[in-house]
């Protein structure tokens, strides 16, 4: 393309650019259908059915406490649960809904004790199977584990963690929050429910430049050469942009126990009473690190690899961020056939 027909086409581009913005809010996501199975406080517990569903094992999907889970089902033709569908399995997801300051009052063992074991419970009724996988993203990932830790010999056969924080004590979250001059207690006690926003601005500063220049020079540039990135461009935005608060005592704990004192790694977290040893994970063990991970880098994650009792192990690091590893526009091509592959061999009776 010339100069000039670039000159020509800014005026028009800019239009179509200031369009998709603005219109992103209308963008569908999640559309794959569901039932709802299960609900107690703010979560629920939704049902994908396969209509060619060969493996006994369920899947039960789990994420972040400060992302929705539609990344998991974010658009058709690049949804993690259309493909699981189409490979045969039974899919159910976790929603934590969108917590207010009616849940101040939710904390870790809240969410690992109650809320999760209570959705692998009814999806095994649901599904009318004993065991079933267990696949955790970000924080989700940490989630799972604390719960396989405190269930071994439960009905968890296959671990999945997705870019999981374990040991994030080198990470840049851990600079920012993990001393004494981030004040977690003075935020805690100010909102009873964290504000999805503020999160999103802080996760955003992490690549500034990344995250309010270059995403935009990338869709204008698109739209400038004749592409149409509308309908990628405004599923993941929309996504990103939609962040619930995070329960007062929830983020009070998940601050302090990983990042300030990095409890988990070093066997000093507890939930009820109860240690959560990471050597008591025996379930066949997928951990899946992104190269380019900012927020959970594979150094934070790798240290679970040998703390762990299980015997069928499998690390996967693969190049990509934290989000773009399995949402990215490759990932459907790259990452899912392999999770599909580990899966399939541990899924069948």
């Amino acid at each position: 393309m010339s100069a000039l027909d670039t000159l020509s086409r800014i005026p028009r581009a800019s239009v179509e650019f200031a369009n998709v913005i603005l219109t992103t809010p209308d963008a569908a996501i999640g559309r794959t259908p569901r039932d709802v199975i299960w609900t107690h406080r703010q979560t629920t517990l939704y049902r994908y059915r396969s209509t060619q569903r060969s493996h006994p094992l369920p899947v039960l999907l789990v994420f972040a406490l400060i992302n929705r889970p539609e990344i998991f089902d974010l658009r058709p033709g690049n949804s993690f649960v259309e493909f699981l569908l189409d490979e045969g399995y039974d899919v159910f997801l976790v929603d934590w809904g969108q917590p207010d300051e009616e849940d101040a009052d939710m904390g870790l063992a809240n969410f690992v004790c109650d809320e999760l074991h209570w959705a692998v419970r009814e999806t095994l009724r649901c599904a009318g199977e004993d065991e079933l996988t267990l696949l955790g993203w970000c924080i989700g990932g940490t989630l799972t584990a604390m719960y396989c830790a405190l269930n071994p010999g439960g009905p968890v056969r296959n671990a999945m963690l997705l870019t999981t924080p374990i040991d994030p004590s080198d990470s840049l979250y851990a600079r920012w929050v993990g001393g004494d001059e981030f004040d977690v207690d003075l935020i805690a006690d100010s909102y009873p429910a964290i504000p999805g926003a503020g999160i999103d601005w802080a996760n955003k500063l992490m690549k500034p430049v990344t995250n309010y220049v270059t995403t935009y020079r990338r869709l204008f540039q698109g739209i400038l050469e004749g592409r149409d990135p509308r309908e990628s461009y405004q599923a993941m935005a929309k996504w990103v942009a939609d962040n619930p608060p995070f329960p007062a005592r929830a983020y009070r704990e998940w601050i302090t126990w990983m990042y300030k004192e990095n409890r988990l790694v070093s066997g000093r977290l507890r939930l009820r009473d109860r240690r959560v040893d990471l050597a008591e994970i025996e379930q066949n063990l997928l951990v899946v690190t992104a190269g380019a991970d900012h927020i959970a880098p594979p150094g934070g994650t790798v240290p679970l690899l040998d703390l762990v009792a299980s015997e069928d192990v499998t690390h996967l690091d693969r190049p990509g961020g934290h989000i773009g590893l399995m949402a990215g526009s490759k990932a459907k091509h790259e990452i899912w056939p392999e999770l599909a592959d580990w899966l399939g061999e541990r899924s069948g009776r």
